[in-house]
């Protein structure tokens, strides 16, 4: 190990990975050793559980009175144990502002994703989500266990309908447009689409719109009616009304604070 716990007394972020419980384990989940560690670590610093090391924060205190989210598997478990804590076992991640606690292993990519947008910007946090394969965006509320069908590898799917899609957000798209480019019939589009999407066409289609909006809010000087206009919003007033549903900001001040990091 190159660096021994005293490293964590400059730590402005600390993420700490999961690791093996269960129902029918009781266990100290906050040795001395850890809770001498977690003492060290400065009291502005951002606190980071993956999966199952939501007991960890919880054990410590740091949990109580929070809403958070740890592995659907555990949930009444950590519950149970921990009642103080306001668990939803129905969500990828919680972003708490200075604790964030992920629901499972894959989940934690997602929200480290999410922590690279929120600091770098989503321009690097797509280039961190190709070099890893993984989806560039998944937001934290989208629930952790979704039973679908997998789709048939011999049946068609919407994947390329969905890239081209990309390359047309700048223009209206109707749900009759996207499943004839599909060769299908709206029915069996919308139906094949949230299989493998998980949503339906018309959210899935705002999301990348706001997704849209964000790369050009901070990597361009456009004006918020361009960007409207390029992310498919068509007017200021609907960028502003779907960008403050998402991350609670108009577009001119998400802007200035993402330049002013």
């Amino acid at each position: 190990m190159a660096h021994g716990s005293e490293a964590l007394r400059s730590a402005d972020t600390l993420v700490i990975p999961p690791f093996t419980c269960g129902p029918d384990e009781e266990r100290d989940w906050l040795p001395d050793g850890l809770r001498e560690a977690l003492a060290l670590v400065p009291a502005d610093a951002r606190l980071v559980s993956i999966c199952t090391a939501s007991y960890v924060l919880a054990a410590a205190g740091l949990l109580d009175g929070r809403p958070a989210t740890t592995h659907w598997n555990e949930a009444d478990h950590f519950q149970r144990s921990f009642p103080q804590v306001q668990v939803d076992a129905n969500v990828l991640f919680v972003d708490g502002g200075q604790i964030l606690t992920a629901a499972g292993v894959a989940a934690g990519i997602d929200l480290c994703l999410h922590l690279v947008r929120r600091d770098h910007g989503s321009e690097i946090a797509n280039r961190v989500a190709r070099l890893c394969v993984v989806p560039p965006w998944r937001e934290g509320g989208q629930a952790q266990y979704i039973d679908r069908p997998v789709p048939e590898q011999s049946a068609a799917t919407t994947a390329a309908t969905r890239s081209w899609a990309l390359r047309e957000l700048h223009r209206p798209l109707t749900l009759a447009e996207l499943a004839d480019n599909a060769g299908m019939s709206v029915r069996t589009f919308c139906r094949r689409f949230r299989d493998e999407t998980g949503m339906p066409p018309g959210q899935w289609l705002t999301r990348q719109r706001v997704e849209r909006a964000r790369q050009l809010l901070e990597t361009t000087d456009l004006p918020v009616d361009q960007v409207a206009a390029h992310a498919g919003f068509g007017t200021a007033a609907a960028l502003r009304q779907h960008l403050a549903a998402v991350i609670g900001v108009p577009p001119s001040a998400y802007r200035q604070s993402f330049r002013g990091r």
